[in-house]
């Protein structure tokens, strides 16, 4: 169980606020004024009530104290107008900030963080962490700092009243911080576990809501439904059990708390019946009474926050501590044609692991600029994770791949990327019109090159047929158009990249007859002129490839030109004839 001080856990918050922890630091010296401005309304009314008990007070005192209180009501105003500036509004930004480089850095992750069970962290990190922090610690720093300025400026009253009064104070003080650090511990160690419990949740809900379809289909609701249930229950279980744990400390605190103001009044009277203090000091003493130790009561009353906000920042630290895959290479790849002498593609004796389970073994082959190399084999025996590798989605473990005679590992990522473009067999369109989405394969692109693409890549037509044409806003994920629509605004959106190599992952392994027609259209025109890898189920769209690698179990098995492997008659020839080609 980490051990932390409240102090710590604000310092830790600040020093995450980068550029911004100096405006937030500011935000402390109003917050010093303010806090003595909040006292100064007692110590008034104790000067009045100690005139008004020795016979002195006058009508212009009375008048000078009621324009001192207004003044420190308008000063406290003020300051905490002050404070918010420099503070909240930092706040709002440190993490407008943040969501933005965490954005960036999850460009740069590879793919294996995101197909790891990882989304719903992330969703965690982005809809729950942040926006607790923002919305409930960011405005209470200066606060908090505050709250320490009057609690020392409260016993050095009492040590102004008597001396006595001020050891009973900071013994009062000391019983009460033994109590508030027990009470932070406890929160510490639970808020862990609340918010990896939110985080499940999240994962949960999200999983059950990209797959209703599924579930539905299968009749899986009600199992699906329980699963769901019980991360709620495990969700609500984590934060019953942060409340009961927390609850105790807090009953004692607050024991603690009544003690110390108990003793504090207690000594007073005594004081007073021996008459080592006045009557006066005596009414001062019931005015402070209950402020004595309000400073330190309102700052722990902040614990749970603090520690659930602690929670939070080492589940964002532990996302943005994340290795992202190496983006420091210098060369850059030779335009397509510059090099014939070297092979468009080159695997090198590549191997490749997820975790513990390895994928590929000693990989090798060329593909020379404008071949069409084909990817066929069992479910699972590595043809995605090869053109993923030429992706860096992932990168090799051993040997390399090059393009153009470049190791890819040395190239940086937006240039290699310039040269890719790939179509996948699970297609992702974005909330946003059509216009938009194709667009994105070229973001200064004219209506007019949009246009072309979209009636080279057979969608046109269609396109012009909905309500808006072009700018027709499109369902998240492209759920308002048919598989075969958004399959073909994919390749629409490769054609205008105009990438000189493309991947193919079966785009027309999940649409109908008809669709299959106009997408194959699209991809010959697609393909003209390119270097294509083609991951292919469906064999008779890879006859006329210029070589078919089968890959089985992580390696290849087999290879060579359609008619070659059928005179081999291995298990090429056995998957054709399956298939009744």
């Amino acid at each position: 169980m980490k051990n932390k001080s409240m102090i710590k856990m604000m310092h830790r918050l600040v020093n995450s606020c980068g550029n911004y922890k100096t405006q937030i630091r500011a935000a402390y010296i109003p917050g010093f004024f303010k806090g003595l401005f909040m006292k100064a309304p007692l110590m008034v009314c104790f000067l009045i009530v100690s005139a008004f008990m020795a016979g002195t007070i006058t009508k212009k005192m009375c008048l000078i104290s009621g324009l001192v209180l207004l003044a420190c009501v308008i000063f406290q105003a003020v300051l905490q107008n002050i404070s918010d500036r420099l503070q909240s509004a930092a706040g709002f930004k440190v993490f407008a900030d943040k969501r933005m480089q965490l954005g960036d850095h999850f460009r740069k992750l590879s793919m294996g963080y995101f197909s790891d069970g990882n989304i719903g962290k992330v969703s965690s990190v982005l809809a729950t962490d942040m926006n607790f922090i923002e919305e409930n610690c960011m405005m209470v720093l200066e606060d908090l700092v505050g709250f320490i300025i009057s609690q020392g400026l409260m016993i050095c009253f009492m040590f102004y009243l008597d001396w006595r009064l001020g050891l009973v104070s900071v013994a009062g003080l000391l019983l009460i911080m033994l109590f508030g650090n027990l009470m932070t511990r406890i929160s510490i160690s639970h808020s862990v576990a609340k918010q990896e419990a939110s985080q499940k949740l999240t994962g949960a809900v999200l999983e059950f809501a990209e797959g209703i379809g599924i579930i539905k289909t299968y009749n899986l609701l009600g199992k699906k439904s329980k699963e769901v249930n019980r991360a709620f229950e495990e969700s609500c279980d984590k934060a019953i059990g942060f409340e009961m744990a927390y609850s105790p400390w807090w009953a004692s605190y607050m024991i603690a708390y009544g003690i110390g103001t108990a003793a504090v009044l207690f000594v007073s009277y005594l004081l007073c019946a021996n008459g080592n203090i006045g009557i006066e000091f005596m009414m001062g003493m019931i005015l402070f009474l209950f402020d004595t130790f309000a400073g330190m009561k309102a700052y722990y009353g902040n614990a749970a926050r603090l520690t659930v906000t602690d929670a939070c920042l080492d589940r964002i630290e532990s996302v943005f501590d994340e290795a992202e895959i190496s983006n420091d290479g210098t060369e850059t790849l030779p335009k397509a044609g510059e090099t014939d002498s070297e092979p468009e593609i080159s695997y090198q004796n590549v191997s490749f692991s997820y975790g513990e389970k390895s994928a590929l073994h000693d990989i090798s082959f060329d593909v020379h600029r404008g071949q069409m190399i084909a990817l066929v084999g069992p479910s699972g025996g590595g043809k995605s994770t090869i053109a993923n590798l030429l992706a860096r989605f992932w990168d090799v473990k051993d040997g390399s791949i090059k393009i153009r005679g470049k190791d890819i590992r040395n190239v940086p990522v937006a240039n290699l990327m310039d040269n890719i473009s790939m179509v996948f067999q699970r297609v992702y369109l974005f909330q946003d019109t059509i216009f938009n989405n194709i667009a994105m394969g070229k973001t200064d692109a004219t209506r007019e090159e949009v246009i072309e693409v979209a009636k080279k890549a057979r969608c046109y037509d269609f396109i012009m047929q909905l309500p808006n044409g072009l700018d027709t806003v499109i369902g998240e994920g492209g759920a308002s158009l048919s598989g075969g629509e958004q399959q073909r605004i994919s390749i629409a959106r490769c054609m205008l990249k105009d990438a000189p190599i493309v991947i193919l992952d079966e785009a027309t392994a999940s649409v109908d007859a008809d669709n299959e027609h106009f997408i194959q259209e699209a991809i010959s025109e697609l393909c003209h002129g390119k270097t294509l890898i083609v991951i292919a189920h469906r064999l008779n769209t890879i006859r006329n490839a210029d070589n078919i690698l089968l890959i089985k179990n992580g390696s290849i098995a087999e290879q060579g030109k359609h008619d070659e492997l059928m005179k081999q008659g291995g298990l090429y020839k056995n998957m054709v004839e399956k298939q009744g080609l």
